[in-house]
């Protein structure tokens, strides 16, 4: 076969170069049951025949002309299937984040005028039925899971003969590079959801381009948690199809734990948040050990945070950190299965001090950068050494370029940048110049073209004295403190800088035994005078790291950790500043009353 030029084009090239026995993998009633490339392949093709004999047709090719099925649904092998599935037909899916508000499913099913939609399990088939009679276009919603009065996946599949399987070949024959491939809609921390169009050009030439960073070799396995329906989980997917990796879907986020020692995965993607719980875990672990064995965990850990990276630090440091490795870390790494090889991690910025412990400790950390409207990755740090440094998100991958604008911001160009918003070319003249596309993200590149992001450009905010103050790093920085879970920096048009903390309640009830200080719930331990004296020095010992105007003069304790559901944060895990502002705008006047 020749170069592919389409993304379903993987499944062609699989079968053609090395057919695998666990293509996809998902847990099925308690046991991992595998779909090997040819039962995929067979798959794909009944669902497309399924489709075309449902009705459901690429029409004249235009993007507003071809049919749209959307998809509401937990990462498992179905979601792939389906996706390719669609493509090769030249319909258009448009994957949903299972927890939208129903207000933002009804503007997105209609927005795109989607005909069919595929869901998960109940939950969401009922959401999606609430609002029958509000979107004209959908015809009917099939369900992965059996559920009672709906319909079931396997109809459409059972729907397949062998004239509709021959009708496939024609159409996707018709499909090019240049074509759209799906619609993404951004949750956007602001007004109605965007969708994002990307071809199939923009999509496969980041995963080309992103192959050479990552780690060489046969027969891999990976793991796969991130949503699905963002764009890195889903560039990486096609990444593992066209260079044969096997994929395994984790039950849920809850389930990471196990899912990693029964799968022995090689790499798998990952948001900082999640991280960042790996590592508080693992420091639970290490303060719960006592003696000899608590000052080895701790004198590995001190070891890990001096390491550097491209730089030889010695002969007495290497041969510490090498029994360090053979004693504690060797743990850490049983923790995620035993084999993997690199941990990508992207979505957010990182802590430069995890990422520091990680490699120290031979996990490989690979941060990159990248957004939905750039196919995602402009830049990522490589699984060779020479290839990643520390505070950044790597090096631009090939045929990406970038250029810092006088602001500062990001501007990028190449055969990643999106095709436009749909159906807004409005949205798309206020974003793309002359092809290069505004990021929103402020940054610089290095001389040998390592890029590091300094902030969000709509996160910065100016004080009344009209100075600026880019929250990202201020809030990161605070984060290593073992007794801050979450922080979010205020002050914008106000005389000082003051933070929301969100402390980690684990650690924090901790310190309170071991220093007599008898508390019972949440509420009681923020309001006693020993723990506000706590957070008072720990902000105090984080300021002379910041400049004066960036210095954290007050604070307030929360009670409750931001997450999805309660709705502080998005899907992919990022602060929803404007929510946490109106939620805890109490909060905030008490600071500056």
């Amino acid at each position: 076969m020749t170069e592919p030029k389409r993304l379903f084009d993987c499944l062609e090239y699989h079968l053609e170069r090395k057919p695998l026995e666990d293509m996809l993998a998902g847990k099925e009633g308690g046991q991992w049951k595998k779909y090997s490339t040819t039962v995929v392949k067979e798959t794909v093709d009944k669902l497309s025949a399924g489709l075309l004999s449902l009705g459901i047709s690429c029409n004249d090719m235009t993007a507003e002309g071809r049919d749209k099925i959307a998809i509401l649904c937990k990462n498992r092998p179905e979601w792939v299937m389906l996706d390719l599935a669609v493509q090769q037909i030249g319909a258009i899916l448009t994957p949903i984040y299972p927890t939208i508000n129903v207000n933002e499913l009804e503007f997105v099913l209609n927005d795109a005028q989607v005909k069919l939609v595929f869901v998960n399990d109940e939950e969401l088939f009922l959401k999606v039925l609430s609002l029958n009679g509000k979107v004209h276009s959908l015809k009917e919603i099939y369900t992965f899971e059996h559920v009672a009065n709906a319909k079931h996946w396997k109809e459409v599949t059972a729907l397949a003969t062998p004239d509709l399987i021959a009708q496939i070949k024609p159409v996707a024959d018709k499909i090019t590079y240049e074509d759209l491939a799906t619609i993404i809609y951004t949750s956007g921390t602001t007004g109605t959801p965007k969708g994002v169009m990307l071809s199939h050009r923009n999509i496969l030439s980041n995963v080309m381009s992103s192959m050479p960073c990552f780690p060489p070799g046969e027969e891999m396995r990976s793991l796969s948690f991130l949503p699905l329906n963002h764009i890195f989980e889903r560039m990486v997917t096609y990444l593992y199809l066209f260079r044969g990796t096997s994929i395994y879907y984790a039950e849920s986020l809850e389930t990471i734990g196990e899912n990693l020692k029964e799968v022995k995965p090689h790499m798998f993607t990952t948001v900082p948040r999640l991280l960042e719980k790996v590592y508080d875990k693992i420091m639970q672990k290490g303060n719960e050990l006592t003696g000899t064995k608590k000052k080895l965990f701790f004198w590995a850990h001190s070891l890990a945070e001096k390491f550097e990276i491209n730089k030889d630090l010695g002969a007495w440091y290497n041969f510490k950190l090498a029994l360090a490795n053979k004693l504690i870390f060797s743990k850490w790494r049983e923790g995620l299965g035993n084999e993997i090889k690199c941990i990508v991690t992207g979505g957010a910025a990182c802590q430069v001090r995890l990422i520091r412990i990680f490699t120290a400790a031979k996990i490989t950390i690979m941060e990159g950068y990248g957004l939905t409207e750039t196919s995602p990755v402009v830049a990522v740090n490589r699984y060779e050494e020479s290839g990643r440094a520390f505070g950044t998100v790597g090096p631009l991958i090939n045929e990406v370029e970038v250029k810092i604008a006088e602001d500062g911001e990001i501007l990028c160009k190449g055969p990643n940048i999106m095709m436009g918003y749909y159906k807004r070319p409005d949205l798309t003249a206020e974003v793309i110049h002359d092809g290069w596309f505004s990021t929103g993200d402020i940054g610089t590149l290095t001389e040998n073209n390592f890029l590091k992001i300094t902030d969000r450009k709509k996160e910065l905010f100016k004080t009344s004295g009209g100075k600026y103050v880019a929250p990202l790093p201020i809030e990161n920085k605070l984060k290593e403190s073992p007794f801050i879970e979450q922080v979010m920096l205020v002050g914008a048009d106000k005389k000082f800088v003051s933070a929301l903390i969100v402390p980690s309640f684990p650690n924090l009830f901790d310190w309170c035994r071991k220093n007599g200080v008898a508390v019972s719930d949440h509420e009681e331990v923020l309001r006693n005078p020993k723990v506000i004296e706590l957070f008072k020095e720990l902000v105090e010992s984080f300021n002379k790291f910041f400049n004066h105007v960036e210095q954290v003069k007050k604070f307030e304790l929360l009670p409750n950790e931001w997450s999805v559901d309660t709705g502080e944060m998005t899907p992919k895990l990022s602060l929803k500043r404007k929510v946490v502002m109106e939620k805890y705008r109490d909060a905030i006047e008490r600071i500056y009353a």
